[in-house]
């Protein structure tokens, strides 16, 4: 039986033109013009996908994506503008169970088959998502906003990237800002390691992913920038369009490089760019790799390469990751030493020792 698509959007450009890219996948596509009738549509039948838009008339996409994943739990694909108006709110979107974005057609090329390619593989891997996990989506914990009177400041021994014993490294892609959100909120304000994250997403969204970040951490949450060093107890979004790397100066100081060459990544920023760079400035043994849901191999090769080495690896497992995708292809190759649900991985991390 094909699986059924609902393309939510007030433009009927923007519907012809997701009606033509998705069609490749021979899905039943069905439209509507905006939230309410998205609602009603989404409520009558089960679509294994609907792509969402944010601005409409009549109900906005926020209200419709809260109003289907208290009904009936359905894969959302939010299509978003680049502004940091619309990041702040898909981030909102993704809170309130959305599983991924994409960009909206108009601002981007979309006939570039690179753009093309990642609504169609994003549309497909959201399609295979179980109900199960949909319905985890809209249970799991919201995390709020931490009430701090003030910050707890690095203690003096502590205040150089010359006192890192370890450094923990996270890569996800789609399903994973709700986890970050909660390993986030979870480490304890006297937490003694930088915490590096490589999330996909482009610049506009990690500006508002990390200050969505700080605003739920006891440490402080940093997109990252060129030569900023990299202290204990302190969070580190990769910047979006720039890969994540390390070096070392003269004087001993660690800091964040960024890299502004693609490469052969698709991804930018890359979680095997961030893992490569962090073996050529730290012994093995101060590495933990973690691998979280989401889509394709980004992160397969580093963690291998990790694990060879020494460093410390985990990967989500299919039990409980969004999609088994990026843990999947760690794990087959050999990069991970510990696959385990998401929640035994938030209890590591925090208690690492």
């Amino acid at each position: 039986m094909a699986k059924k698509v609902l393309i939510v959007d007030d433009s009927a450009l923007v519907r012809k033109q997701l009606t033509e890219i998705i069609s490749i996948l021979d899905f039943e596509i069905d439209t509507a013009r905006n939230g309410k009738d998205a609602v009603e549509k989404a409520t009558q039948t089960q679509y294994d996908v609907i792509t969402m838009d944010i601005n409409m008339p009549v109900m906005d996409g926020i209200e419709a994506v809260k109003q289907i994943m208290n009904k009936q739990p359905t894969a959302i694909l939010m299509v978003s503008s680049l502004t940091t108006e619309d990041a702040t709110i898909t981030m909102e979107a993704l809170d309130l169970g959305a599983i991924d974005y994409i960009s909206k057609p108009g601002t981007m090329n979309v006939g570039k088959n690179e753009n093309r390619e990642e609504i169609i593989q994003k549309v497909k891997s959201l399609s295979r998502i179980p109900l199960r996990r949909l319905k985890q989506q809209v249970s799991r914990p919201r995390v709020r906003e931490r009430k701090r009177v003030e910050r707890t400041t690095q203690k003096e021994e502590l205040s150089s990237s010359k006192d890192i014993t370890k450094v923990v490294m996270i890569g996800s892609s789609t399903g994973g800002p709700g986890l970050i959100e909660q390993i986030c909120a979870a480490l304890p304000s006297n937490y003694k390691y930088p915490v590096c994250i490589v999330q996909h997403m482009p610049a506009q969204f990690t500006s508002a992913f990390a200050t969505r970040l700080d605003r739920v951490s006891a440490l402080n949450v940093h997109e990252s920038s060129h030569n900023m060093e990299l202290l204990p107890g302190n969070i580190y979004v990769a910047r979006g369009g720039v890969h994540m790397n390390f070096a070392k100066k003269v004087s001993g100081k660690i800091v964040i490089r960024e890299d502004k060459e693609k490469g052969d990544n698709f991804f930018q920023p890359s979680v095997n760019e961030m893992l490569f760079s962090a073996l050529d400035v730290f012994d093995p043994s101060q590495l933990v790799g973690v691998i979280l849901t989401g889509i394709g191999d980004d992160g397969a090769d580093g963690m291998v390469k990790l694990k060879k080495s020494g460093s410390y690896t985990l990967g989500e497992s299919e039990e409980s990751a969004t999609v088994y995708g990026m843990p999947k292809e760690a794990y087959d190759r050999g990069g991970v030493m510990e696959q385990l649900t998401f929640s035994q991985i938030l209890k590591k991390i925090a208690t690492l020792k």
